[in-house]
């Protein structure tokens, strides 16, 4: 990666003309663009010269049919980090935001609006990753008997999450018989994050079932039924992928199918997103620095969420390497903001 001590001042202030004027056309730009946009005082033979050591440089590249030149990913990184000037979200767009975000105690739904209005405020993909379960605590569980072998099973977890679930059990139970299983269940389990119940069942199905009486080992059974997909792999709420479409640079066909199989598959995606919830602040991955060959084109716009302090979760934005970096970055970051704050009702929005 260039570094921007590499680059005299005019160099720089052309670099950032340049990546400007093609993340707003799309088309390569030459010099006689760049003398007028710039507000410095040369000439296109000076111009041209300065390219052609951006060019040496690896921060552009001039396409086979254009005397113009396009930002690479190393041009962009070097924008993004060293001269972007962000721009503040405006006060519709954090009214639509607050109102969305706040407008539903449902947290599922909450991350559906998070993924839609990254989505329709920023034209692009919206990507929300559902919270590390590992990091969900139980508080309570309930059965309800149903029909032929079927069980209710409600549960609350954190502070006010209630999930229902039904499961089919092997043998009939009676509503005493379930009462008795919850009961064991909320003694032993309450106040455990589910990926621990789920270990904790699994070791005591294995182990401890001569210990157990039967009783105990019906509520443990039951618990494994309610809790296996309930920390299964993760998942994340994709919104708005089709209007990637909209972008030549994405437009190929080929690309379009690995990127969309990407999305289908989710691991690819999932690890990007887990990248950044190690990270502080808003990350961004631009072209092949995903390491994956389908983002080629794309950059993705990231930034953790949390909830009591604790990081939970990753949304961002997937859109082409010539996205309006100044706008998308503050999206990003006000929503992952909003998003931990209407989860946790303890904390107030900001």
């Amino acid at each position: 990666m260039n570094s921007s001590r590499d680059l005299n001042e005019r160099s720089l202030q052309l670099l950032k003309t340049l990546v400007e004027r093609y993340i707003s056309d799309g088309q390569p730009v030459g010099s006689r663009v760049l003398s007028k946009d710039s507000s410095l005082n040369l000439s296109p033979a000076t111009i041209r010269n300065v390219m052609a050591d951006l060019e040496d440089l690896g921060l552009v590249h001039s396409p086979h049919t254009s005397a113009g030149r396009v930002p690479t990913v190393s041009g962009y990184r070097l924008f993004v980090d060293s001269l972007l000037t962000v721009k503040p979200l405006n006060a519709n767009e954090l009214t639509r935001l607050h109102q969305g975000l706040l407008g539903t105690d449902d947290a599922n739904n909450m991350i559906g609006v998070a993924s839609r209005l990254l989505s329709d405020l920023t034209q692009m993909a919206g990507v929300v990753t559902l919270p590390k379960r590992e990091l969900v605590c139980l508080r309570h569980i309930e059965f309800l008997p149903l029909s032929h072998g079927r069980v209710l099973v409600i549960f609350v977890t954190n502070e006010q999450e209630v999930h229902n679930k039904v499961i089919h059990t092997a043998k009939v139970f009676s509503p005493a018989e379930l009462q008795q299983a919850a009961n064991y269940l909320n003694s032993v389990y309450s106040g455990r994050n589910l990926e621990a119940v789920r270990v904790a069942v699994l070791k005591e199905l294995q182990d401890d079932q001569e210990r157990m009486n039967q009783a105990m080992l019906d509520a443990v059974k039951m618990a494994q039924l309610a809790f296996a997909s309930e920390v299964d792999a993760d998942d994340y709420v994709l919104t708005g992928e089709t209007n990637l479409m909209d972008f030549s640079e994405l437009s190929d066909r080929e690309h379009l199918k690995k990127l969309f199989e990407a999305f289908s598959q989710k691991q690819d995606v999932i690890h990007l997103l887990d990248q950044s919830m190690k990270a502080d602040g808003v990350q961004i991955f631009i072209g092949e620095e995903s390491g994956y060959q389908a983002f080629d084109q794309c950059s993705l716009v990231t930034s953790a969420y949390s909830v009591n302090d604790q990081i939970v979760g990753v949304l961002g934005v997937i859109g082409p390497t010539r996205m309006a970096y100044q706008k998308i970055i503050p999206f990003v970051d006000v929503t992952a903001k909003l998003l931990g704050a209407a989860l946790n009702p303890k904390t107030p929005t900001p």
